[in-house]
């Protein structure tokens, strides 16, 4: 099934978007403040997002931008402001598409649909195995000997870049480029603990391996295990 994420500070909308949608077989999840999606898209993935642009707090292109850090996955913006500067700016802000308020919804229903089909056209990837070790990137599952890991978002990511990139070592600064996509900042302590949390849910799924390994003063590399 098909998940959808739709934010708007109009619950009525929402419900309305909630109630059509989910009768077209689609999971919908709702958001009423721009905080709480952000908040969300940190550990949950979605098909496609549908975005208001004119909310309180903070805006959906700033939520667009965030997004567009760490994600590729479809951006739909609605708002009641139809004018070309509105369109403009959530093009540059990472967006896929633009429809003004009031619409029709089966023209929404079409567009997803399209942007759906488009994303998965472009960004289709072979799963990566190594041994009983399955990584399948565009379902955002990690699998060993056919049991599904639990991994957030940010640690699927983690994993996937190591696992894209065998045998490489990876500095602190390179990690929080590549995979963070901000900068490092004055502390390595969050990295340190995404990187342990994440060897010890893998170690635990993979039977005590350890693909992940640390090289002294240099960073971590992933080596894969013959089996």
């Amino acid at each position: 099934m098909r998940r959808l994420l739709f934010v708007d500070d109009d619950t009525d909308f929402l419900e309305s978007n909630r109630l059509y949608f989910s009768r077209r077989e689609y999971e919908v999840v709702c958001c009423d403040s721009p905080q709480e999606a952000i908040s969300l898209l940190e550990t949950a993935r979605f098909d496609c997002i549908i975005l208001d642009i004119d909310m309180p707090d903070m805006n959906g292109l700033e939520v667009c931008q965030r997004l567009r850090k760490s994600s590729g996955t479809p951006v739909i913006f609605l708002s009641g402001f139809s004018d070309l500067e509105n369109r403009i700016a959530s093009f540059r802000a990472g967006g896929d598409d633009f429809l003004a308020k009031p619409y029709d919804i089966l023209e929404l229903e079409l567009r997803i649909e399209a942007r759906i089909r488009k994303n998965e056209d472009v960004f289709y990837l072979e799963p990566l195995q190594f041994g009983k070790l399955i990584i399948d990137l565009d379902r955002q599952m990690i699998l060993y000997d056919g049991k599904e890991g639990d991994f957030s978002a940010l640690q699927f990511d983690l994993i996937a870049f190591f696992a894209q990139n065998p045998g490489k070592v990876f500095s602190y600064e390179q990690l929080y480029d590549q995979v963070w996509k901000e900068p490092i900042m004055k502390s390595r302590h969050n990295l340190q603990v995404a990187v342990a949390t994440v060897r010890q849910k893998l170690s635990v799924l993979c039977e005590g391996k350890q693909y992940i390994r640390t090289v002294l003063r240099k960073g971590y590399c992933f080596m894969p295990e013959n089996e």
